[in-house]
């Protein structure tokens, strides 16, 4: 069962399967378990480098790129740059040693999602704020890196990643998609909503699996709040 609180609702009382073209999947806490490893390697990352942050602070910035993230705690000056790339290295450090000893798991019902899509026609893409080669090893580690998706889009893809809607536009030119009126988002943060209602799709869906709490999604602009992807296709495939 999902729940929908339309903040932008679709121009038809219906969501036919065939006016959806490509959805986009954020990955950690979306498609991927969240047991809270990304916001443990960015405290300590910076920690490392004496930079203290608050657990609110790095909530708030969930969903962004990574390296943009980190770079809004270092403070300005000559070694700035050079320092954001130092913290940047070792939350990469951090975030793998934890991914690995504590295992990457997807969010039950993902992979379903997904096969379900493709074989109706619809392409799937996935989009996240971690640079290509963190990408590469979580979809690894999922048995993901085989073409079970149309396209992964990084955060180091575009010029600025979310709220700015690039990261959906760049999905939406890998995979041919014909316009956003077709194109439905779907994450875990309030920033991956905000990127949905920024680039225009008529389906930003939320969902309850990550990082972010009901009461903060449902102040975000949305169409759907949802427990998690397995109930996504049922918007388009009823049961």
């Amino acid at each position: 069962m999902f729940l929908s609180l339309g903040r932008k609702p679709s121009s038809s009382g219906g969501s036919p399967l065939q006016d959806l073209e490509l959805v986009i999947f954020d990955l950690a806490g979306t498609t991927v378990e969240d047991h809270g490893e990304v916001p443990s390697a960015f405290t300590a990352a910076l920690a490392e480098h004496e930079i203290k942050v608050t657990p609110e602070q790095v909530n708030a910035v969930r969903g962004s790129s990574k390296r943009q993230a980190l770079l809004h705690f270092i403070p300005t000056g000559p070694g700035q740059t050079r320092l954001a790339e130092e913290v940047y290295a070792s939350f990469r450090t951090h975030l793998t040693q934890r991914y690995t000893s504590e295992g990457v798991r997807p969010v039950r019902g993902a992979a379903s999602a997904f096969r379900l899509l493709r074989e109706r026609n619809v392409r799937v893409a996935l989009n996240t704020g971690f640079d290509r080669e963190t990408t590469g090893l979580l979809l690894g580690a999922l048995g993901w890196d085989d073409g079970i998706v149309d396209a992964v889009v990084c955060g180091d893809d575009v010029m600025q990643g979310r709220p700015a809607p690039y990261m959906i536009f760049r999905a939406m030119e890998v995979t041919g998609a014909s316009g956003v009126h077709r194109v439905a988002n779907v994450g875990d943060t309030t920033l991956d909503l905000q990127a949905g209602y920024n680039a225009g799709v008529r389906w930003n869906i939320g969902v309850l699996s990550g990082a972010h709490d009901r009461q903060s999604l449902e102040g975000a602009p949305h169409t759907h709040l949802l427990p998690s992807v397995a109930e996504v296709t049922r918007l388009w495939v009823p049961d």
